[in-house]
């Protein structure tokens, strides 16, 4: 057993699971009973250590497939929706038919990315979770496939799951899929090993995995990968594992060397500047000069209109835009006290120009420091 292993179970509250859709899947597409109570019976053991569980489970959409006496995935959006909302049914009661076999309701939660990037709606979902935790209910997460587009998706449940720790306290992402962690080759070839635990990133790491998705789930491990550099880099931690390994659950819970851990990058970031900094995508994007950029990285300053050298994009007041250096480089991200239309009449001017240009001050600050979040080295969602 390893000693950083058993501190990381040790300091973890709650467990937020991400199971794929491969997990939950028979060879012939349906869902598999036997996985489901399996991974049910677990959980149980889990919740029983004190812990609470959230679960991001995939599997709707191939739930639905199986169901339907679909051979392949639909390409079309109406299809794919058709078979969410039939999977979603079937999907949840076998959740609950096995939670409830140990005393446990679930809880159906389906999301789309909206609402996780308007605050009310963000805090209204983080405080259902916390509502249902004291129920000793399980919240069953899924994206919302009936009536999610392109612009409302996160893309994959990977990027979910990560969104989804940052709701919770002291949580370690578990993300169950069919391979048994991250290699440093090819997973098939004999030659390639698993890497049991990383403890610094480094791009090198998105080399090692590939795009490829598996036939019914929309995310490969490059997905996986992308999810797990969000959540270190706000101070989690996250395992890769094999989710068909019988046991998996409880060999993470022992501490055992199985899957792949990432250590969290640094200390912990605080709920609100994480959502400014990691969980939505801003609308606008400023061009900093170089005081500007220093007096904010260095010095928690909050940023003037004199230091922006130009804007980019339509966004409103209070909306989330994404500070960039003279060099190009995205370093912080926060929420603006002027609209695109009037932030553009008053670039590069100074506070006491802006009433005689706007008519009005209504802020001396164009982003206020507590409404900043300093990314770092650290990639936001």
């Amino acid at each position: 057993m390893s000693r950083t292993r058993r501190e990381v179970i040790d300091t973890a509250e709650t467990l937020v699971i991400k199971i794929g859709t491969n997990v939950l899947s028979c060879a012939d597409d349906t869902l598999n009973p036997a996985r489901i109570e399996s991974l049910a019976e677990q959980i149980h053991r889990v919740k029983q250590t004190g812990r609470k569980v959230v679960v991001v489970s995939s599997g709707a959409i191939g739930a639905g497939m199986g169901l339907l006496g679909l051979k392949e995935r639909p390409k079309d959006l109406g299809h794919l929706q058709a078979s969410a909302a039939v999977g979603q049914a079937h999907l949840i009661r076998r959740y609950d038919r096995c939670l409830q076999k140990h005393g446990y309701h679930a809880a159906q939660l389906l999301v789309t990315a909206n609402d996780f990037k308007h605050r009310t709606r963000y805090l209204n979902v983080r405080n259902t979770i916390h509502t249902l935790f004291e129920y000793g209910a399980v919240p069953i997460v899924n994206e919302n496939d009936t009536v999610s587009i392109k612009e409302i998706k996160f893309g994959d449940n990977d990027h979910l799951a990560a969104m989804v720790t940052s709701l919770v306290k002291k949580p370690l992402l578990v993300i169950l899929s069919i391979v048994d962690g991250l290699y440093d080759g090819d997973p098939k070839s004999p030659d390639s090993a698993r890497i049991s635990q990383v403890q610094d990133w480094t791009p090198e790491l998105l080399s090692l995995a590939t795009d490829d998705s598996s036939s019914l789930g929309t995310g490969g491990m490059k997905s996986k990968l992308q999810a797990v550099h969000s959540a270190t880099a706000v101070g989690e931690n996250v395992i890769i594992a094999n989710g068909t390994q019988e046991g998996i659950l409880d060999q993470i819970l022992n501490g055992d060397d199985v899957g792949t851990l990432f250590l969290a990058q640094g200390a912990s970031v605080s709920a609100w500047k994480r959502w400014i900094g990691y969980t939505i995508r801003p609308k606008g994007k400023f061009h900093l000069d170089e005081g500007a950029t220093k007096a904010i990285r260095e010095g928690g300053k909050s940023l003037l209109a004199i230091g922006i050298r130009s804007i980019d994009g339509t966004f409103e007041s209070g909306e989330v835009v994404t500070l960039v250096s003279p060099s190009g480089e995205e370093f912080a991200r926060g929420l603006s006290n002027y609209n695109s239309n009037d932030l553009a009449k008053i670039v590069m001017r100074r506070s006491d120009q802006i009433a005689t240009i706007l008519g009005a001050v209504p802020y001396s600050e164009v982003i206020h420091r507590d409404n900043l979040a300093v990314l770092e080295n650290h990639p936001a969602l």
